[in-house]
């Protein structure tokens, strides 16, 4: 029989501070904590596999049905991209580029030059705030708008109306190119808008990341002549690098409708899921009621799910940081995140403890389908929840 591996990633599903978050300013952050007991989180399925049995989690069941473990970030940030490398076995030493003050000089003469337009904006900025303040003159004299934040990106924001999307893809493909070596942001993202004031985002994002700076685990995966289906953005963080197949999404729903598409169908290999909202649509808008919600509409995708898993099938469940939406901050935090791994072959209920990196993921993963790691980190924990 086919062997199945999903790893699904709980985009910014942090489960509390690790010890260097006053590195980041992020002390006391914890995402779950803050969703928990909020009315409209009611998560049976996950709280059954074992979530709350994580160490320093607290409300465990007795038995729990999944091996679980809390994951710690080895990576020198909190950022969407080294998380998800991390995952996939590369560690990141050097922090990515970040531009509290804005871009500099060069590089944005640069960019105006190649695309013909003029930049406004460029500092640090709310992805909803910055098109109220900037949206009407975007219109007006077609500069496109360019902002940051405390992660490592570099984000243009333009109305389709005067920026159709496909030549606000160029412009992000321009700015990839320029954006390299000391300037090399983690990713160039699209932000398209659209309506009256005061505008609203489409789903038209596109991420254009740096290429992984060795093979992960999907490169090892791949040669080794086994499927590498991406679903959400997985395909934009790792710039294609190591996947056979990507599923474009625009939002969680949609991405776990994906996601059960993908356990009908016959493949042997991984299927890679990254379901954006919680960070995109809550954790950075400080929306825990929203929040809430999602986790509890992901608990409801895992009754459908679950009971559709075939005899080798593995399913993990992880994070890739925190974007706690209860503190001041509406950026990344730096946070320990859960890990749940769940199937007819894993044993239920045991607890591997604290992880000393998010590759140990990438190192279990590779073991399962009988593929040498070689220079991937991570150790792997397969022999300690295989039945």
């Amino acid at each position: 029989m086919a062997k199945r591996f999903f790893l699904i990633v709980l985009d910014s599903f942090g489960v509390g501070e690790l010890p260097d978050a006053y590195k980041w300013h992020d002390e006391g952050s914890d995402t779950l904590g803050a969703i928990r007991g909020h009315p409209n989180f009611c998560c049976p399925n996950l709280r059954a596999l074992g979530l709350f049995n994580i160490e320093g989690v607290g409300g465990g069941v007795p038995s729990p049905k999944a091996s679980f473990a809390k994951m710690a970030e080895r990576s020198a940030g909190k950022d969407t991209t080294i998380g998800h490398w991390e995952i996939a076995g590369i560690i990141s030493n050097d922090p990515l580029p970040t531009y509290p003050e804005g871009f500099p000089k060069e590089v944005i003469e640069e960019f105006e030059r190649k695309t013909g337009r003029k930049v406004i904006c460029n500092k640090p900025y709310s992805g909803t705030e910055v098109i109220k303040d900037f949206g009407e003159e975007h219109r007006k004299t077609g500069a496109l708008i360019v902002y940051t934040s405390a992660d490592s990106v570099f984000q243009i924001a333009a109305h389709e109306d005067v920026v159709p999307v496909k030549e606000l893809y160029r412009y992000c493909e321009i700015a990839r190119e320029i954006l390299k070596g000391k300037h090399g942001v983690g990713r160039v993202i699209a932000r398209p808008f659209n309506g009256e004031y005061p505008f609203a985002r489409t789903a038209n994002r596109h991420d254009f990341s740096l290429v992984p700076p060795a093979d992960s685990m999907l490169n090892l995966l791949q040669k080794a002549g086994y499927a590498t289906i991406s679903v959400g953005k997985i395909y934009d963080i790792f710039a294609g690098s190591g996947l056979s197949e990507s599923n474009r999404t625009v939002s969680n729903a949609n991405g776990m409708e994906v996601t059960l598409q993908m356990q009908k169908r016959d493949f042997e290999g991984l299927c890679f899921v990254n379901l954006v909202d919680f960070d995109m649509k809550y954790g950075h808008r400080n929306d825990v009621a929203g929040y809430a919600a999602a986790a509890t509409e992901f608990d409801k995708f895992l009754t459908e799910f679950l009971p559709g898993m075939r005899e080798e099938d593995v399913l993990l469940i992880t994070a890739d940081h925190g974007c706690d939406p209860s503190t001041p901050s509406t950026d990344h935090s730096r946070e320990y995140t859960p890990m749940l791994i769940f199937g007819a072959g894993v044993k239920e209920g045991v607890d591997l403890g604290v992880r000393k990196s998010f590759s140990d993921i990438s190192a279990t993963a590779l073991e399962y389908f009988g593929v040498d790691k070689e220079h991937t980190s991570g150790e792997s924990f397969w022999g300690s929840v295989k039945k």
